[in-house]
């Protein structure tokens, strides 16, 4: 078991520290999960948060806290949990798909176009939530761009 000094000095982890192993700290998110789904979110960000502490390499506490501040509101923290998460596993569609809308609630239009094409990419069949809830904000962006560009003639 590694020592403080050696968690302090970045030569170990504070989940080898507190000897938490990788199925315990998948427990703990998959615990976190459920308690953010049956709307138990301050609870699920406690546990959120001390995933992120213990084990920051691990993008499920990311994408837990990157979730639970796109519910509450705060895109730019949302922002900054997804795209960590995104970083640490791309090939998630839910967090593709948080990341794109998030990047959308800030007005960054063009930057959520690759989050939100790549959710699509990472869900083929259409059975992904988060993916389909990237194909409805694309295609509402679309049709919306297409009624500018008719509306634009129009007027000219």
């Amino acid at each position: 078991m590694p020592t403080l000094q050696q968690v302090l000095a970045g030569e170990a982890g504070l989940n080898a520290f507190f000897g938490l192993n990788e199925p315990q700290l998948l427990g703990i998110a998959a615990l976190a999960s459920n308690l953010y789904l049956q709307g138990q979110v301050d609870d699920a960000r406690t546990l959120f948060e001390g995933l992120t502490a213990v084990q920051p390499s691990l993008y499920y506490g990311h994408a837990g806290l990157g979730a639970i501040a796109l519910f509450r509101g705060d895109a730019a923290a949302a922002v900054g949990h997804l795209a960590k998460a995104a970083e640490l596993n791309p090939n998630d569609a839910s967090v593709q798909a948080n990341l794109g809308e998030a990047l959308l609630r800030t007005g960054d239009v063009a930057g959520a176009a690759g989050p939100l094409s790549r959710a699509m990419e990472l869900d083929p069949e259409g059975r992904d939530e988060g993916a389909n809830r990237a194909r409805a904000i694309l295609q509402s962006i679309g049709a919306l761009e297409s009624s500018i560009d008719r509306l634009q003639t129009a007027m000219a």
